[in-house]
This record gives C-alpha cells, structure tokens and sequence, in this order.
C-alpha cells in the first residue's frame, strides 16, 4: 500500500493528504512560477484531485503562465504559505510544492520545464531532462 503524501501550511490552519502517487513530478522555471516561488523556479508534485482531501479554508488569486495557461494558486490566509496550485482547463489535476510536505524528501524531480526563461544562476540537476516550454503530452 502506498503512504499518502500529506502536509499543509506553515501555521496549520491548512491541511492536507492525498492518498495517491504523483503523475509527475518537476521543477517549472516560468516567469510566472519565479513570482510565485520568489526565486529562479518553483517545484511541483502534480496529482488526480479524486484523490486529495484538504482541510481548512484557504484564499486564491489567478496567474497566467508564460504559455497562456490559466493557473489559480492558493494560499493560507492566516500565514500566507502557498498551498496548491490547480487550472481551471484541467480541474483534475492538484498540484503541491514540496515544500508543503510534512516529508520534503519524497520530492524526485523528473524533468525541467520553461528553460527557456530559467536563468545561469538557478542551478538545478544536470542529469534532468530539460524543456523549453511544457513537454510534450
């Protein structure tokens, strides 16, 4: 049986477990996730929303990625911590940073995507497949 990734915000007020496995996990250095992240990428377990359950209120604002894509973050409103990350195109996919895990450690970066906005001196893993944009589907 698969241990469920679970984690929140930093003050709690936020939670949440999902029982599956990602369909990919990545580092995206998009202009956009720069913002977002407050440095050169931001990194993200992508997941079935079927699966998550979250518990507690949280408040959101809309980007717009460097392809077009519609993204809605969402953020605690007590702390400010970003939570999750979801497309209203694609109301099935659920996407956490690493960094709100309670086990950072489960995140294994697969692939880079948005090179093409990544800048020299965000280092990431070498032996990572890289891609201009989004990779193919």
């Amino acid at each position: 049986m698969t241990r469920s990734y679970v984690g929140g915000c930093a003050c709690g007020a936020v939670r949440y477990e999902i029982k599956g496995e990602p369909a990919v996990m990545l580092d995206c250095q998009c202009r956009q996730c720069q913002r977002d992240s407050g440095t050169g990428h931001q990194s993200h377990l992508t997941f079935v929303a079927a699966e998550v359950k979250l518990d507690g209120e949280v408040s959101h604002f809309q980007t717009v990625g460097d392809g077009g894509t519609v993204k809605r973050r969402a953020f605690c409103p007590s702390c400010g911590s970003s939570m999750h990350l979801t497309f209203p195109a694609m109301p099935d996919l659920f996407i956490v940073t690493p960094a709100s895990l309670d086990d950072p450690s489960r995140y294994r970066p697969q692939l880079v995507s948005w090179t093409s906005a990544g800048h020299a001196w965000d280092h990431l893993d070498p032996s990572l497949p890289t891609f201009d944009k989004m990779p193919p589907q």
